[in-house]
């Protein structure tokens, strides 16, 4: 017996909390015309996030651009003009609330992309119906849904098979979107680097090759040779080449151009991390499920200026910045791209090489959204996608971030399972001084301790035992820097002629 559990979304009316916009209603959120209005009182400048979250404001999409179709077959040729959304999920395993929290966190990234959601439907089925993804019965309800909505797209929690996408188009008779081109497409609107508009363009090649098809039967129309003599000539007779088979060597030889674009690019980021890894500077991670406040941390850590946005997968570009322990010693700590549960493996292929930013740290922070309605939830699919990249091994530091708008009873739950984690709020600093404490006592130790007299003349030696080391005493010597430190290995056999007894 298939039980179905309607949600019933309503317009979003409050344009500060990631629901869509229109450019006729505003040019920019309301959240980031006020800031921006703040810092020109105030005699500043904007920083760079907040400049790039003004301009991504600036482009929300247009309404009334209907891409309700005639022939449903049209689909992959037109853009992902996501307006108004009705959201179906199918429940196989756990409990009411678990289907509850993922079609709520399907319309977050609807609303992410420029949705509008006017509906969302549940349906409770053993395994997805290998036809419709829904039942036949469910199907035609949800094609009344869309009709008595005006609805123009349906958006399936899971990713469709592409017979399955194409016998639900033809039920539904408008264009349905899976979870997987979802995220694809938020990606696509988000990503700015050259690097990460390759990884994009990668990942969706992969999952648009095994759907192609095209305007009825033109994929299937033979090119080339005339078979039956006369037209063809010589050496061009023959069944010739299907248009499919030719989109499809099309996309294959772009697939292999951006796969050697991105081993160039990547080639900039192992010099970079290998010149880190040569000053012995210590590498941290920040890591975590989408809109857990990642981004917001390095800010109050580091003063970055990302940008930093209430909306899921704000920030797809890694960025790096240094920051210091209390004792003076240097680390670098990274922010990646936020993950989400069922991340679509062709995105995993794709970044790879920006996700080994993780898997190559000495440490990684793993945010949680504490104030989440299922945060334990969140640290099991983290912690899922660490394994697919093999940072399973790395040492791991919880964060219970936006501890300030949790329920204090859920907080005593993840202290109770996840002990030696730092509750902290990125908006308020609350917490803070108690992480970075947690930082510098996870780092990996420091191998040798050294007294040294170092010459004034080699002042880059000292520089580099305040950078790389922890300094217990030092002093200034006729003779030079007298030094009292905690130092890596290969730094300390550049210190070894310097050394004195200790005294």
């Amino acid at each position: 017996m298939n039980t179905a559990h309607d949600h019933g979304f309503t317009r979003p009316t409050d344009h500060t909390h990631g629901g869509p916009m229109n450019r006729e209603a505003i040019a920019v959120g309301d959240l980031d015309a006020d800031a921006l209005l703040h810092a020109a009182r105030a005699g500043g400048e904007p920083d760079q996030g907040e400049l790039e979250l003004a301009d991504r404001h600036a482009l929300r999409r247009v309404a009334g651009l209907s891409t309700e179709l005639t022939d449903v077959t049209e689909v992959e040729y037109r853009a992902l003009r996501l307006e108004r959304v009705v959201l179906i999920g199918v429940w196989t395993s756990g409990t009411q609330l678990d289907a509850d929290n993922s079609l709520t966190e399907l319309k977050q990234l609807a609303e992410t992309a420029g949705a509008l959601v006017l509906e969302g439907v549940t349906q409770r089925r053993g395994k997805p119906d290998p036809a419709t993804y829904v039942g036949r019965g469910k199907a035609d309800e949800l094609r009344e849904i869309v009709e008595s909505t005006g609805a123009d797209t349906v958006i399936c929690d899971g990713e469709l098979a592409p017979g399955q996408l194409r016998q639900l188009e033809e039920v539904v008779k408008v264009k349905v979107v899976d979870r997987t081109a979802l995220i694809l497409d938020i990606f696509a609107q988000h990503a700015r680097s050259r690097e990460g508009k390759a990884q994009v363009e990668l990942a969706q090649l992969t999952y648009l090759l095994p759907r192609l098809r095209g305007w009825g039967d033109s994929l299937s129309r033979q090119g080339g040779g005339s078979g039956g003599g006369g037209n063809g000539g010589v050496g061009l007779r023959g069944p010739g080449e299907t248009k499919i088979e030719t989109d499809r060597r099309r996309i294959n030889t772009k697939m292999a151009k951006l796969r050697r674009q991105l081993a160039q690019m990547s080639t900039a980021r192992d010099v970079k991390r290998d010149r880190r890894r040569t000053r012995q500077v210590p590498a941290v991670a920040i890591a975590g499920y989408t809109n857990a406040g990642k981004s917001s941390l390095l800010n109050r850590l580091t003063g970055a200026g990302v940008l930093v946005e209430n909306a899921l997968f704000a920030t797809l570009d890694p960025t790096v910045r240094q920051a210091r322990t209390p004792d003076g010693r240097a680390f670098t700590l990274s922010d990646t791209v936020g993950f989400v549960r069922h991340l679509p493996h062709q995105l995993v292929e794709a970044f790879r090489s920006t996700l080994e930013e993780v898997a190559d740290s000495d440490l990684i922070l793993h945010v949680v959204d504490a104030s989440h309605p299922d945060p334990e939830q969140q640290l099991a699919a983290v912690r899922e996608v660490f394994a697919d990249i093999g940072a399973q091994d790395v040492p791991e530091l919880i964060v219970f971030n936006k501890a300030d708008a949790a329920d204090p009873v859920v907080l005593k739950q993840l202290r109770t399972r996840e002990p030696g984690a730092v509750e902290v709020s990125a908006r308020t600093g609350a917490g803070i001084a108690d992480l970075i404490g947690a930082v510098s006592g996870a780092l990996p130790l420091l191998d040798r301790e050294m007294r040294v007299v170092v010459p004034y003349h080699r002042g880059d030696l000292v520089s580099r035992v305040h950078e790389e080391g922890r300094i217990l005493g030092e002093e200034h010597t006729g003779d030079g820097t007298a030094l009292h430190a905690w130092v890596p290995q290969l730094l300390a056999g550049k210190l070894e002629e310097f050394a004195v007894p200790a005294g």
